[in-house]
């Protein structure tokens, strides 16, 4: 007795122990199975981009339910016995069996459920023993915790038809441009002569009529008029369809988790292909002069979403640099730099009414070389304001305000402000900086510029749409700041002088603001360009860096920017929110009208550039970094008694004041005096 109970439990324990390795069987077939559909990536309003291809590198879009015809002739060619058997035939698993230990001649039946075993193992082509037995064991976990019709679909969703195309729902699009429940039954049996097959037997191979024609025989079908397709007909289809479009080419450059089987990003596939042909037409106009290639990059604001992405105007051609994603290479970014540049200096003490001298200055670079900047004209201009030589994209008082503000600040600003990564030392630019030889990706300058319609806000560029309101932020500038550079990039008439009476910029809409740019000998065309609503950054060369024929920003990217702004002007995405200049005051002076703070002493900040030694911060010096220590103490040190903030917050009142760091971070120290004149530095407090 006590030896019969011993039975039943050890029984009872060893069925335990195999049915719990056969729930761990299913499930991890089951997880295998669901890894290998393909993720569909749609654009913002559900139209989709493309599909991407599973972990074995074919396509997969699974069905929820497969067609009672594909379903009825599938179990009739592979299986017959399917309803009936539990994941093997015994008889042909005994007759394999023989084979395997040379007792009988080798058979390779297997049921439906271990062929979908064979597959999601990636065993089918393994003939063994252990493999059979290994096979039948993950059947029958598959039969005792899966219904039929589950298994009957995932083994319609896994089968391999040749050309890449996993599935039912893929095969049916690749040879017969249909739906699976519209397949005629000479499509089904052109698809299951595939299954034994696939690169030699599929319905593009004329090898696949006759496979066919015996199967109909076979399952009782001849005579009848089975809507085959020939051969030359599938082939027309394949070319024809595809997975891909051009906007695959700029997404592929981006990562996306694989959280679901739809992917959502946040371009508009339509507003893509509409502007991928204003690049395309425009760059077929500009081949005389030798302009090949261009990339335009749509941001929504102030979200930060990539609405339109355009790295090649026809990725699919063979032309010179068309399969080069022109978005992601840095480049010089000509003029497009200064708005950074007078940024800063308006954060220092300088203000648009501040004067320069627009006259040969001479300076000597770090290798000893004398240097004199020039105008894009060559021309001197005396005395002009900032906002003036802003507006016209002057060089030599941008060379001169960079000077002003100094090159260490800058550099800081760029690397740590802005967290640009520069493709070379920051120092091997020099002064040259203002006149453009600083180098950035089209995508990095876009996002950096998105600081100005985003009230001096830096977000990341955001491309899929699952990334919710995760966006990192960082303050880079004040408002007012931020509006003083908006209002003169949105100021047509100041810039009459660089962009004429009439031009491509005069769009129907006043409310824009804009700043192009032209690398030196015409290598580089750039505009980027912007609303409150959208911004638009437009790059046009020639990937191999081949110079073109005197092809500026306003000649060359500009009018690829003025027809990309017309179509958004025109769409959904215009709100028509006007421009902050709240924070701003106006001065009338000499009958001009010139903008500021409303704390300016006008005469304090009209003559800063045309004077000598107007320095009021002693210490700390702009761009110098400290250490966070647990009593780190900084001395503020100015010429004479003023008042002390840091980061607007005011600290004290005196000549010299002791500034507590409680945190590490960027902070403005911004000194004022009595008479209105006030100096601002930034410096970095480091763990």
């Amino acid at each position: 007795m006590v030896r019969f109970n011993s039975k039943i439990i050890g029984f009872i324990l060893l069925a335990g122990f195999l049915l719990i390795a056969s729930y761990n069987s299913q499930k991890q077939l089951l997880a295998i199975y669901n890894h290998q559909n393909s993720i569909a990536v749609q654009d913002r309003k559900g139209e989709e981009i493309f599909i991407k291809p599973n972990p074995k590198e074919h396509w997969a879009r699974y069905l929820n339910e497969i067609p009672p015809r594909f379903k009825e002739l599938l179990v009739k060619k592979e299986d017959k016995y399917f309803y009936y058997h539990f994941g093997f035939n015994p008889w042909s698993t005994f007759q394999a069996a023989r084979g395997y230990l040379g007792l009988g001649p080798k058979r390779a039946s297997s049921t439906i459920t271990q062929q979908l075993v064979k597959i999601l193992l990636e065993k089918e082509f393994e003939r063994s023993l252990k493999n059979k037995i290994i096979e039948s064991f993950y059947a029958l976990s598959l039969e005792i915790f899966q219904s039929k019709e589950t298994i009957l679909k995932m083994y319609a969703n896994s089968i391999y038809f040749g050309n890449q195309a996993q599935g039912l729902t893929e095969a049916s699009q690749l040879y017969f441009g249909l739906s699976p429940n519209l397949l005629s039954d000479g499509q089904i049996l052109q698809l299951l002569a595939t299954i034994s097959g696939p690169s030699d037997n599929n319905p593009a191979n004329p090898e696949n009529e006759k496979i066919t024609q015996s199967l109909a025989q076979k399952l009782g079908l001849n005579g009848q008029d089975l809507g085959t397709v020939a051969p030359f007909a599938v082939k027309e289809n394949i070319q024809e369809y595809s997975h891909f479009n051009d906007t695959y080419f700029e997404l592929s450059a981006f990562t996306f988790p694989k959280e679901s089987l739809i992917q959502k990003v946040t371009l508009d596939k339509e507003l893509t292909e509409k502007i991928r042909k204003i690049v395309k037409r425009n760059i077929e106009d500009l081949k005389p002069k030798n302009a090949k290639n261009g990339a335009v990059a749509v941001i929504k604001l102030p979200e930060n979403e990539l609405l339109a992405l355009i790295g090649s105007p026809d990725p699919q051609s063979s032309e010179t640099g068309y399969k080069i994603n022109m978005l992601n290479k840095p480049r010089p970014i000509g003029s497009t730099v200064k708005p950074f540049i007078y940024l800063k200096a308006f954060e220092k003490d300088l203000r648009p009414y501040t004067l320069v001298d627009d006259r040969e200055y001479k300076y000597i670079t770090a290798i000893g070389f004398p240097f004199y900047p020039k105008n894009f004209d060559y021309k001197y201009r005396g005395e002009v304001s900032l906002h003036y030589a802003l507006s016209n994209s002057l060089n030599v008082p941008t060379v001169k305000v960079l000077e002003y503000i100094g090159l260490e600040g800058f550099y800081n600003f760029l690397e740590k402000d802005l967290e640009f990564e520069s493709v070379q030392d920051l120092d091997n630019y020099q002064l040259g900086i203002a006149l453009g030889v600083l180098e950035m990706s089209l995508l990095d300058l876009s996002k950096y510029f998105t600081i100005f319609p985003n009230d001096g806000i830096l977000r990341e560029l955001k491309i899929c749409q699952s990334d919710g309101n995760l966006s990192l932020e960082k303050k880079i500038a004040n408002p007012e700041y931020v509006q003083l550079i908006n209002r003169i990039l949105n100021d047509r008439k100041t810039g009459i002088e660089q962009f004429g009476l009439k031009s491509d910029f005069n769009l129907f809409q006043e409310n824009y603001a804009l700043k192009t740019g032209t690398s030196r000998d015409f290598h580089d065309s750039w505009v980027i360009g912007y609303t409150p609503d959208f911004l638009v950054g437009v790059w046009l060369g020639n990937a191999d860096n081949t110079p073109m024929e005197g092809i500026s920003g306003q000649v060359g990217a500009g009018r690829i920017w003025a027809e990309t702004m017309e179509v958004l002007l025109n769409s959904e995405y215009n709100k028509k929110t006007p421009f902050e200049f709240d924070l701003l005051k106006e001065f009338y002076e000499k009958g001009v009208v010139e903008y500021g703070l409303p704390g300016d002493n006008y005469e304090s900040y009209l003559n800063v550039l045309k004077e000598r030694d107007l320095t009021l911060i002693l210490h700390p010096h702009d761009g110098d970094v400290f250490l966070l220590e647990e009593n780190t103490k900084i001395i503020l040190e100015a010429k004479k008694i003023v008042k002390w903030f840091a980061d607007e917050e005011f600290l004290g009142e005196g000549q010299e004041y002791i500034f507590i760091p409680q945190k590490a971070g960027r902070y403005q120290i911004k000194a004022g005096g009595a008479d209105g004149f006030r100096e601002i530095v930034t410096i970095y407090i480091n763990e």
